[in-house]
């Protein structure tokens, strides 16, 4: 199993940006349809989940378009997306501290789990894009 060094040495910065769009995909499906279906046992209201779900499509389409149509150097668009994942880690760890009274154990471990991906995958962009080539 690789490493976090070995990955970053490994990776392209536009393929990083194909594994950002299919892990927002991931996200919003989980966030718009899974776990709309069982909001009451996690506790995140609807609309709530509707939005992340809605910002997670945005994530997913931008990081597709940059990795399919955008030619060039991909160093600017993956610094792009990994601040805008930062501030949607960001939003949502707010909004779990908001919502936490009414978030189920399951709910609080859903987030914290999204969380640490969502975290994991900013240092591996920020290094990538970093990274003289």
């Amino acid at each position: 199993m690789m490493n976090l060094p070995q990955i970053i040495n490994t990776i392209s910065p536009r393929k990083l940006l194909l594994v950002d769009s299919i892990g927002a995909l991931v996200s919003a499906f989980f966030l718009g349809i899974v776990l709309v279906k069982w909001q009451t046992f996690i506790g995140m209201p609807t609309t709530i989940l509707y939005g992340l779900a809605l910002i997670a499509c945005i994530f997913a389409v931008y990081s597709f378009v940059s990795y399919k149509y955008l030619a060039g150097d991909s160093k600017p668009y993956l610094k792009i997306i990994a601040i805008a994942n930062l501030l949607y880690g960001c939003l949502t760890m707010g909004l779990v501290i908001y919502f936490y009274p009414q978030l189920s154990k399951l709910g609080i471990l859903y987030f914290v789990g999204e969380l640490l991906i969502i975290i994991s995958l900013v240092i591996v962009e920020l290094k990538t894009a970093a990274k003289v080539l």
